[in-house]
């Protein structure tokens, strides 16, 4: 009877906590640049759009700015707000363009349970537009983050 016990508690919290990451839902926050559908469709390219307004991913690889590390600023590709500097840029043999820090205060984070798990999601604090995510993967003598982002979601502007 003890151990029938121990075993109702045990599956008891464990499907508690189950619900309760299930359930969890994040305040979206509101953002200064805001578009209906039709406006952002009228302005991004069909890519752009999926990753920028439906939170998609572009495939590995596929990027000409995963290669590029001229140096300037890599800006959000749908508001033009500045995201990430070159310096900060890395090749993180995933096919996406990574970054081991964010120009502070321009990108927004959330919580994405999509794949099951909770990843930090990242979107541009001025439009919303999703990015990427950001991971613990990046390289130890700087920050240990690894900013994993859609090249599609980025324009490159280089320093004049």
């Amino acid at each position: 009877m003890k151990n029938l016990f121990i075993l109702f508690t045990f599956l008891l919290l464990f499907s508690c906590n189950g619900n309760a990451q299930k359930d969890k839902t994040e305040k979206q926050e509101p953002f200064t640049v805001t578009k209906t559908d039709a406006e952002w469709k009228e302005e991004l390219t069909p890519q752009q759009y999926y990753v920028l307004r439906e939170a998609g991913t572009e495939r590995p690889f596929s990027s000409p700015l995963n290669k590029e590390y001229g140096d300037g600023v890599f800006h959000c590709a749908a508001c033009n707000t500045p995201l990430f500097k070159s310096e900060h840029k890395f090749d993180s043999g995933t096919g996406w363009p990574s970054f081991d820090r964010e120009i502070e205060g321009n990108v927004a984070f959330s919580t994405d349970y999509n794949l099951g798990y909770a990843r930090t999601e990242e979107h541009c604090a001025t439009c919303g537009g999703h990015l990427g995510h950001v991971f613990n993967d990046g390289p130890r003598k700087t920050t240990g983050k690894r900013h994993c982002i859609n090249g599609v979601a980025l324009k490159f502007v280089p320093k004049e």
